[in-house]
């Protein structure tokens, strides 16, 4: 079936990284099918993802969570874009964990580069650009030596866990904004913050 948008939150499957800041992409879309109504679940075979369609705005939104691992979550992306003949690159919006900004702030970006992040790096690979909306989630620089990978797959204390939690609501914002006003609107709403 035709969807309008594809929203995509990246995250990692299985309870063991579930709350992790790796999985703030994931929370979001998660919330979002909650919103309005939906819920996330099994999606066909090949998309490998849990997925639902909802209405924001009278816009059709297909909303799904990869579940191929986050830096495979190209594979899941590609073939979600298919399902829903979503062939313009700007009309994926994908949630992410984004390390370059401090916990709890939400950016809005169109197209752009990769940050070292391996599951967007995957998305371009597979759908063949880099043009799709990015609304990225602050969740630090990992402390002292720790590396950035050991960092995201963590589960954040008390004090930030609040603040992610704010931070996926407003990337939830950020989202319905994007549907309903477009991408300009988000970004000017968002990122003055």
């Amino acid at each position: 079936m035709p969807a309008d948008i594809l929203v995509v939150g990246l995250g990692n499957p299985g309870l063991d990284y579930a709350n992790t800041r790796h999985n703030v992409g994931a929370d979001t879309v998660a919330e979002l099918a909650g919103r309005h109504g939906g819920r996330l679940r099994d999606g066909l075979r090949n998309e490998r993802s849990l997925t639902d369609e909802v209405s924001i705005g009278g816009v059709r939104v297909a909303l799904a969570f990869p579940q191929t691992y986050y830096n495979d979550s190209g594979l899941a992306v590609a073939a979600l874009m298919r399902r829903h003949d979503i062939d313009e690159l700007d009309r994926l919006v994908v949630v992410h964990d984004e390390l370059d900004l401090p916990p709890g702030r939400v950016k809005v970006k169109a197209g752009g580069g990769l940050a070292g992040n391996k599951g967007l790096k995957s998305i371009v690979a597979h759908c063949h650009g880099d043009g799709f909306v990015r609304v990225r989630i602050g969740v630090g620089k990992p402390p002292g030596r720790q590396q950035g990978a050991d960092h995201v797959l963590r589960r954040p204390g008390k004090a930030e866990r609040t603040e992610l939690d704010i931070a996926i609501g407003e990337a939830a914002d950020a989202v319905e904004t994007i549907v309903t006003d477009g991408v300009e609107r988000a970004m000017a709403q968002v990122n003055r913050r």
